[in-house]
């Protein structure tokens, strides 16, 4: 069985994005099982226009679990659920 993946919408020198990216990773280190996408929403004018104003979008299994921020309690629930 293949491990959740969580995408996560960002951009490049976003301190929030790299803030939840940390997040992720302390998550994982503390034996969370998933796989993390990241995704640039600069490359997609679309994407870019959807979530600009909401980064870091955080998704699990295509739905949102949390904008703005990290809410690792949140998906943390989710991934054990």
């Amino acid at each position: 069985m293949s491990s959740p993946r969580v995408r996560l919408y960002g951009r490049p020198d976003c301190h929030l994005c790299d803030e939840a990216r940390e997040g992720l990773a302390e998550l994982r280190a503390g034996g969370l099982d998933f796989e993390v996408e990241e995704v640039n929403i600069e490359t997609d004018p679309g994407l870019h226009a959807r979530y600009l104003e909401r980064i870091p979008v955080v998704e699990l299994n295509d739905q949102i679990v949390s904008e703005l921020h990290l809410d690792a309690a949140a998906l943390t629930t989710r991934l054990r659920g």
